[in-house]
């Protein structure tokens, strides 16, 4: 039933608040004992509002069983709220309130049930209760909501069962049975203990020793086993009477929880409490009805509150998200696990301090108002911001790679621990190099320390958690002791007896060996969870809740075992072997000669001999750590081979596969498509399979015509056609010649068009039929499903204006005329399509068309825009086609009503009697076929701001609402408060195509409303966004679409197969209560079953390709291997749920703000640790968008990043990674954090690797290095040279290993193309991306992907980033580009840039030249990939606009200006001082939170001060050598002192002398010249770019003209400054305003009057430092942004550059290419002009840059000066 309930459906009637006793209708069945009895719950709620108003007692007349209390009572509020239920469309015949019952539903029963709305569940089946029966309960316990949705359920599962086994299956998976998270809560929280100790005792005390006390039990009484075993006899010998009641209430209590739904284990909690009242003798004996909204306001309400108060406070009357990260906010996890333990039930106290577990259970629901839950809740887990998770979460891989690479390494590294005897010869004794090599177990015992001691920092150490680590750490050390200490006794023992120690040290040293590999063993096998003191299967009771909710992995079968960890050993085996063979052992010569080299001939001021030196040494620590690096990376590359080979091996063994003989896919077709689609078993073989076919594959055809992807010729040779047999009027049906002539290969050009949608469609659908599918069910009894949608504010279908007008300038492309490029064949069969619609039309008005000539020019404008007249319905036809190839909810919505066609179909198709019954009543035909479909299938649109569309938003959702009448649209409403002051009402509000409108407002009128508790959007949108429409799913399944994605009938024709894969069709006949052993109900419940992507964007150029193909190798390729081997997670998009299952355990997503911005993947975490199982189909796959531009890609993997980030703060990462079994660990890992931490290690190699090589090229400029001749002995006069030969073999090793390692990334999409499309298409699409520079661009996404996760664990600030879902046609000017990308990568690429170019002038090699290709990558992807960079005029205009950003915001304040942009990057550290509303300038700063300081130390200030001393060393190694005169020279410290610190003193005089001016002149001058602050400004900005140079020239004289010491110089000053401002920032300043009046102050010198209130006077101080900073940031960005352009302007020179750029980013041949814009007469004039003006000043920079430093150069030798100054410098 449907009834449109005007007043707030979510109103409650609740239990208590009125003394006085209401008579109960309740049923005691014969094995009832006293109430005490735990397990006899009869649940339900204690509401009771009338709502109708009548004497129910006819209803039970018929039924002696039913014993009544007394009369009901009679008053109702129909007289408050006036008449409840209006006629729905569905009704039951009159309304409910108008007659009497009985008559009401008379007419349903006999011949016309076929009308009912739930027929499964109808009278002639032998129902357990009547549908009267059920509602009466909902009256009884509440209202009707709740009885639609049950009734859907029932009828669901009743269509293919007994109705009393759909009744009893369905309590069994909400409420008792095996797999019923009830029933696991209510033993993991020993709730048997609470119920069974009685309630003379004082039952909290109880409890609680009952928990701790060990020793033998009373085991009859407490025992786990005899608990369980009460449970189920309790179930079985149940009422269905009961067991309907107590479903009821659970559905309920969960339809009105909001946002408690996200805590089930708190919901579990209420229900049993209400369930213990209602079973209460006061319950049963009240009278009057409560108050409306009761449970809400007592129950609900207080819990929401506290949830919300955690992350928002009120500021003036507006909610204010309060500046907490996530280790402050108690979130609904830390809200949910209160409710796991006995302990923590025992917590929950009311205001007047009393334990509500001191009250009997009955009495326990009504105190809930009372409760006071402030003091209840705490934090059960800590997800403080560090990179100490990734070492608790994953310390096995930490242990097994650094471990492993010790053993290697300590083994090949003699000469460092080798003995030098008195006569000077070397020896490496036996036994210290056993018991060196043994120290790779102390390092893996290290790790676990470090990693336990991280641990104790993320946990609350209460309860049992304490213990369990302490004992961990004392094991540990115990371990430490036996792994390291034997070294200390072999080491002296050696070195005192000069290598002679004899054979005790060398059997301790063999013997510390071993213990060493068993304990880097154990700790790389076992989980951390499980240690000393197991977690996950300890069988001890106060493990249970754990593991009960974290810890359940489903298992997996054997073959899958055996798979996975043949995968992990072939994975280790391989990358074991290699790393040995290619990296330690390349490894070993270097050590041998470097570690004794000691640097003879230098000479520092300060330092003397003791630096200098030592060089060597340093160059080999940090070789030592680039090795390390590279054998993390090794891994990941094996990982991804052999998984890609498994994959494949999976779908040839799941039949999917080009190799199989096409002929045989096509010609087999019609065979398996009556086999596998069509329910055959059940029919009758009246009609031939051939008729039943044709009627499916026509059907789908014709859809394909439709969508014009097909035009009528096709379709004729693809139709099945009637024909004439001859023999007296038989007619026989003739099969189309596709599945005919499928002899030779080349037979695609006559069916399809070439390269078309149709035909790709077409031969996936084939492909698919291959595989094995489950069998479908008939129609009438296959499960009810819901597609949701979450809907925020996407496009619902494109209006004219955006498809026919040019938006802005830098777009030259209108959207029709794109998609018109992209899809000519469809455009061309729309527009004949159009042609023969308007002459029908003209023909019915009675025009006649003339000659052909008139008609060909009148056909331009449809072919230009496809219609003539602008009258609407021609205009929307064109409207809709660019919707549906765009990414808008109208494609969304078009595609997913495939199901409702493709379910008539089916019906129709396998059901021929009742087309036969209808005969020629297609209408009454039609209305059978649609109720099926809606009985069947539902779609609910989750539209959060529908109620706050703008009139277009309005329009088009109610064009989707007539286009689909069924599609259900759920909604936000917002009500007045009822008195002043309070909170506004919010409603979740459900509508669909059929409500009628309300005349007053011209608004739809609801079907459901329901109060929420207060405004439901509490986290980042998406996760709230679909909890507050769950409630109006219905059935048992859901489907999980984005709003821009798509689907196609012929994969819809799919979906009973699909759903067949939950492994619920055949459910047993038994009973799930009856014998718990029994097999069928033993299997762990499938959770989600996964589905196929296909990116429908992968054809519009080369960002398209590479994110669809991202997609493909992540969803396809690696779901298919991690699904079989039990890893893969919840993706989200067209993944199928078990409604049930995911929603009595916290819904489809979590919600907590920033922690879970990728929601979709903890559902998938969630169902994994409590014991669901994932699955994923190949067959069926579903249409997805992707972004299309750089930057919304990269926005995208922002987004994908910084989510990863809070994941690996999230208990789940915890919980998975320190108890799961290796080999699934492995797979989790790699498969999901291991990718990203992969991106991280290869841009630490990077790093690694130039500091390496900085290093090697100071030693190769200043030595003297050996060369030999091709035989190998040394060359003639090459005394006192050093050996670095095996150095420079190494380097280019590690040279390709990087190489690899990029180009890795690349194996899995061309196996998948080659599997799925063959030899040549893969050829074709990997060169495609080559020619187009898509390595660069996954050079740039790695950088991309380490920024976004190292800045999120150091600062935070993860949110919700909209992708953008338009095409990439808009050129985006250089400023922007350079402050988006400038933090992320282009500052990091330039420092290694300069690096780069240093090594390359004082030690080249040619593997060099890759490395500059991956650098340069870094700092230009952003401008390769933007449409358009190289047109010669939009450059110039681009300089224009560069100068202009970086100069503005200074006199007055600007929303794109330098300044802006500087302070934006910089709050990430400071933090903002709390706001005063109303600066205009304040909107342009997002909310960020202060970093912690721990977070800062490390990142801002460390690691900055370590690069900038290694720069030093680096710098005074190079100077501690004398020139050719043989005069050492002056102390280079001084020197790059003077060079670093000189321009931030020159910057500091300058804004000094320039603050003081305006102080005095500002308030005069400033108000009649408003640019007299901009002009103070550029004085002091010129003068600062001129410092920076001046210095830097400087520098260059005084290394006298030596390039590469200069250039060593810069990288050190670099270095140096770069450390001084992060440190200042980080150190020195206050929190920032919001608004930017300071910076103006600062230059107009009127500081009064700015709203800085008290702090004017401190506020110059702090400005001052501020402006230090950011004169020496401005200058650099001045000089980085020349440098860029002067990179990009080579290819402008080139003729026809932007023609071929064009050509491969968008892959469109120049014929197809977009015209240039066009510009009126004055516009041009105007462009020509800025074109001439920055031309100049461009040409004039450029000259002078070249000028800087040619100079210099050409005149090193002529220019000679003498200098006093230089001599100490």
């Amino acid at each position: 039933m449907h009834p449109h309930s005007s007043s707030p459906m979510a109103d409650l009637p609740d239990p208590f608040g009125s003394s006085s006793s209401y008579p109960r209708r309740y049923l005691y069945s014969d094995n009832d004992s006293d109430n005490i009895e735990p397990y006899e719950r009869r649940d339900a709620y204690a509401s009771d509002s009338s709502h109708n108003g009548l004497n129910d007692d006819r209803y039970y007349d018929n039924n002696g069983a039913y014993d009544l209390y007394g009369p009901q009572d009679t008053d109702s509020d129909v007289d408050v709220y006036g008449a409840r239920y209006a006629q729905s469309v569905e009704s039951f015949g009159p309304s409910r309130l108008a007659t009497s019952d009985a008559a009401a539903y008379t007419d349903y029963t006999g011949p016309l049930a076929a009308r009912e709305a739930y027929p499964a569940w109808s009278s002639e089946r032998n129902i357990p209760l009547s549908k009267e029966e059920i509602e009466d309960i909902f009256l009884d316990l509440a209202q009707k909501f709740g009885f639609d949705f049950l009734m859907h359920l029932l009828d669901s599962r009743a269509s293919r069962m007994s109705p009393n086994q759909a009744l009893l299956t369905l309590h069994a998976d909400y409420i008792g049975g095996e797999h019923a998270n009830y029933r696991k809560w209510y033993f993991a929280a020993q709730l048997d203990l609470d119920d069974a100790v009685g309630h003379v005792q004082n039952p909290g005390l109880q409890r609680l020793k009952s928990t701790r006390r060990k020793g033998p039990r009373n085991a009859n009484e407490k025992s786990l086993q005899t608990a369980m075993g009460r449970w189920r006899q309790a179930m079985n010998s149940m009422s269905q009477y009961d067991r309907l009641r107590q479903i009821a209430l659970y559905l309920l209590l969960w339809g009105e929880a909001a946002q408690i739904r996200f805590v089930p284990e708190c919901l579990c909690f209420i229900f049993k409490c209400a369930d213990d009242y209602y079973r209460s003798p006061e319950c049963q004996s009240r009278v009057d009805p409560v108050s409306e909204g009761l449970y809400l306001k007592t129950v609900i309400k207080p819990l929401y509150r506290f949830i919300r108060d955690q992350g928002y406070e009120v500021v003036d009357g507006r909610f204010v998200r309060r500046e907490r990260d996530h280790a402050d906010i108690i979130g609904y996890d830390d809200v949910n696990q209160l409710f796991w333990y006995p302990e923590g039930i025992s917590r929950i106290v009311l205001v007047d301090k009393t334990k509500l577990i001191d009250l009997p259970p009955s009495h326990r629901y009504t105190r809930f108002e009372r409760i006071d839950w402030n003091r209840v809740f705490f934090k059960t887990y800590y997800e403080k911001r560090s990179f100490g998770h990734l070492l608790v979460n994953f310390n096995r891989i930490w242990v097994i790679h650094v471990s492993l690479y010790w053993f290697y390494t300590a083994y090949n590294s003699p000469k460092i621990y080798q003995i030098v005897r008195s006569d000077n010869t070397a020896v490496v004794p036996q036994s210290l190099s056993w018991s060196v090599t043994a120290l790779g177990g102390a390092t893996a015992t290290i790790i676990m320390i470090a990693a336990t001691l991280a641990e104790f920092s993320y946990i609350p150490l209460t309860w049992n958690n304490a213990s369990h680590l302490s004992r961990r750490l004392v094991f540990l050390l115990i371990t430490l002791a036996l792994t390291a200490g034997p070294t200390f006794y072999v080491a002296i023992a050696e070195f005192s007896s000069g290598g002679d120690a004899g054979s005790l040290a060398l059997i301790l040293g063999i013997v510390q060996f071993f213990i060493s590999v068993v304990a880097t063993l154990l700790f790389a096998i076992m989980p951390s969870g499980r240690m000393f003191g197991d977690r996950v299967a300890g069988k001890s009771r106060k493990y249970l809740a754990s593991q009960t909710f974290t810890a359940s992995y489903p298992s997996l079968h054997l073959e899958a075992r055996l798979a996975s960890i043949a995968l992990w050993l072939l994975v280790f085996g391989c990358k074991a072997t290699e790393s040995y063979f290619f990296l330690t052992l390349s490894f070993r010569d270097p050590i041998s000669v470097m570690v004794g080299m000691k640097i003879q001939g230098c000479n520092d001021k300060f330092f003397g001999t003791n630096l200098c030196s030592n060089q060597a040494a340093f160059t080999l620590t940090i070789m030592y750590m680039m090795d390390l690096v590279l054998f993390f990376l090794d891994t990941f590359l094996w990982y991804i081979i052999w998984n890609t080979v498994f994959s494949i091996a999976r779908s040839f063994m799941l039949g999917l596969s080009i190799w199989t003989p096409w002929k045989d896919i096509y010609t087999r077709l019609p065979k398996r498509i009556y086999s596998k689609l069509l329910a055959t078993r059940e029919m009758e073989v009246k009609y031939k399979p051939k008729v039943l076919v044709s009627q499916i594959w026509n059907a789908i055809i014709i859809s394909m015509y439709r969508e014009h992807l097909l035009s009528i010729e096709h379709v004729q040779k693809l139709l099945y056609h009637q024909v004439d047999t001859g023999q007296e009027g038989k007619r026989s049906l003739r099969a189309p010649p596709f599945f005919i002539s499928q002899a030779e290969k080349g037979f695609k050009g006559e069916f399809f068009p070439p390269g078309s949608e149709a035909g790709r469609r077409i031969s996936f659908f084939s492909q698919s039929l291959t595989t094995t599918i489950p069998e479908p069910l008939p129609v009438d009894a296959m499960p009810t499903f819901t597609v949701l949608t979450p809907h925020y504010s996407e496009k619902i279908l494109l209006s004219l204006r955006e498809i026919i007008r040019e938006e802005d300038q830098n777009i030259r492309v209108t959207l029709l005329e794109y998609l018109k490029q992209l899809h000519p064949v469809e455009w061309d069969n729309f527009v004949k399509d159009t042609k023969i619609l308007a002459e029908e039309s003209a023909v019915e008005n009675g025009f006649v068309a003339d000659e052909k000539g008139q008609s060909k020019a009148d056909d331009l404008p449809l072919y230009c825009v496809g219609f003539k007249s602008g009258a609407p319905e021609y205009t929307l036809r064109t409207r809709i086609w660019a919707s549906l190839r765009a990414q808008t909810l109208y494609r969304t919505v078009s595609g997913m009503m495939n199901y409702a066609k493709a379910i008539k179909l089916l019906y129709r198709v396998e059901n021929p009697e009742v087309v036969q019954r209808f005969g020629g009543n297609t209408d009454r035909l039609e209305r059978e076929l649609e109720r099926m479909s809606r009985r069947k299938f539902k779609f609910v649109v989750s539209m959060q701001r529908y109620s706050k569309f703008n009139k277009e938003e309005h329009e088009n959702a109610e064009f989707l609402l007539r286009a689909y009448p069924d599609l259900q649209i759920a909604y936000l409403e917002e009500e007045p408060p009822r008195k002043e002051g309070a909170d506004p009402r919010l409603f979740s509000v459900l509508i669909d195509g059929h409500s009628e409108f309300i005349p007053e407002t011209g608004r739809r009128r609801p079907k459901f409303r329901i109060e929420l508790p207060g405004n439901p959007i509490l986290g980042d949108g998406k996760s709230d966004n679909q909890n507050h429409a769950i409630i109006f799913y219905r059935g048992e399944y859901l489907q999980l679409i984005d709003a821009n994605q798509d689907n196609y009938l012929e994969e819809c024709l799919k979906i009973r197969n699909v759903l067949g894969e939950f492994e619920e069709y055949s459910v047993s006949a038994q009973s799930p209560y009856a014998d718990y052993g029994h097999k069928e109900f033993k299997k762990p419940p499938v959770a989600i079953v996964g589905a196929r992507e296909y990116i429908f964007s992968e054809s519009i150029g080369i960002l398209g390709d590479i994110a669809a193909g991202k997609e493909q190798t992540f969803g396809t390729l690696s779901a298919r291997a991690w699904a079989w081997i039990g890893g893969k997670l919840h993706y989200g998009h067209p993944d199928f749920l078990n409604g049930v299952y995911m929603n009595t355990r916290g819904g489809v997503s979590k919600a907590q703000k920033g922690l879970h911005l990728n929601e979709d993947i903890y559902a998938g975490m969630n169902a994994f640790g409590r014991g669901g199982r994932i699955k994923h189909t190949e067959y069926y796959q579903c249409g997805k968008g992707r972004d299309l531009g750089f930057g919304t890609i990269l926005n995208f993997q922002t987004k994908i990043g910084t989510g990863m980030g809070e994941q690996m703060l999230s208990r789940e990462y915890y919980y998975l990674g320190t108890q799961l079994p290796i080999d699934r660990f492995l797979t989790f890992y790699y498969g999901h954090p291991g990718f990203h931490i992969n991106n991280m290690l290869i841009i630490i190699a990077v790093q690694c690797f130039v500091i390496t090589m900085v290093f090697l090229a100071t030693l190769n400029s200043s030595l003297k290095i050996c060369e030999y001749s091709s035989n190998g002995s040394l060359l003639p006069n090459m005394n006192g040279c050093y050996n670095l030969t095996p150095v420079f073999a190494w380097i280019q090793r590690c040279i390709i290993s990087i190489f690899l390692v990029w180009m890795i990334a690349f194996l899995p999409l061309f196996i998948q193309e080659l599997v799925e499309r063959g030899t040549m298409r893969a050829i074709i699409r990997l060169g495609k991306q080559f020619l187009s520079f898509s390595p660069v661009f996954e050079v740039f996404s790695t950088q991309i992907y380490t920024h976004s996760i190292t800045s999120n664990l150091t600062f935070g600030g993860a949110r919700y980033i909209a992708t953008g879902r338009g095409f990439a046609t808009a050129r985006i000017s250089f400023s922007v580009l350079f402050s988006r990308f400038a933090g992320p990568s282009i500052y990091f690429g330039m420092r290694t840039l300069i690096s780069l170019l240093y090594v390359t002038i004082a030690m080249w090699t040619p593997y060099l030249i890759y490395f500059w290709f991956s650098i340069l990558a870094l700092c230009v992807a952003p401008f390769l990939f933007n449409p358009h960079q190289f047109s010669f005029s939009d450059f110039m205009i681009d300089y224009r606009e560069f100068l202009r950003w970086m100069s503005r915001g200074n006199s007055r304040s600007h929303n794109n200006s330098w300044i802006g942009y500087c302070r934006l990057s910089r709050t990430m550290i400071t933090g903002y001082k709390r706001k005063k509303l109303g600066v205009p300038s304040e909107k342009l700063s997002a909310d960020v939170p202060r970093a912690g300081w721990r977070a800062v130390i490390v990142s801002e200030v460390i690691f900055p001060a370590v690069m900038a001393l290694l720069f030093i060393i680096a710098y005074m190694f190079v100077k501690s050598f004398p020139d050719s005169t043989g005069k050492f020279p002056p102390s280079p410290l001084v020197r790059i002192a003077f060079v670093a610190l000189g321009p931030i003193v020159w910057n500091a005089a300058v804004l000094l002398v320039i603050f003081l001016i305006s102080l005095f002149l500002g308030p005069m001058l400033d108000p009649s010249y408003p640019k007299f602050g901009s002009v103070m400004a550029s004085i002091a900005h010129v003068l600062g770019v001129a410092g920076m140079l001046g210095f830097f020239e400087f520098l260059w004289f005084l290394e006298s003209w030596n390039g590469s010491h200069a250039i060593l110089g810069l990288i050190t000053v670099i270095a140096i400054q770069r450390a001084i401002h992060k440190i200042l920032i980080s150190v020195c300043l206050s929190r920032e305003f919001k608004h930017d009046e300071t910076n103006r102050a600062w230059w107009t010198g009127r500081w009064y009057g700015r709203g800085l209130g008290a702090h004017a006077m401190s506020q110059p101080a702090r400005e001052f430092i501020v402006k230090i900073i950011e004169l020496s940031l401005w200058s650099s960005d001045l000089l980085l942004g020349h440098f860029l352009l002067f990179m990009l302007t080579p290819p402008i020179l080139v003729p026809f550059v932007d023609r071929v750029h064009a050509t491969l980013l968008f892959w469109l041949r120049p014929s197809k290419q977009i015209r240039p814009p066009l510009y009126s007469t004055k516009q041009k004039k105007q462009r020509r002009w800025i074109i001439i003006k920055y031309g100049i000043v461009y040409v004039t920079a450029l000259i002078i840059f070249s000028a800087l430093i040619i100079f210099p150069v050409a005149l090193q030798s002529s220019v000679q000066l003498n200098c006093s100054l230089c001599q100490i410098l």
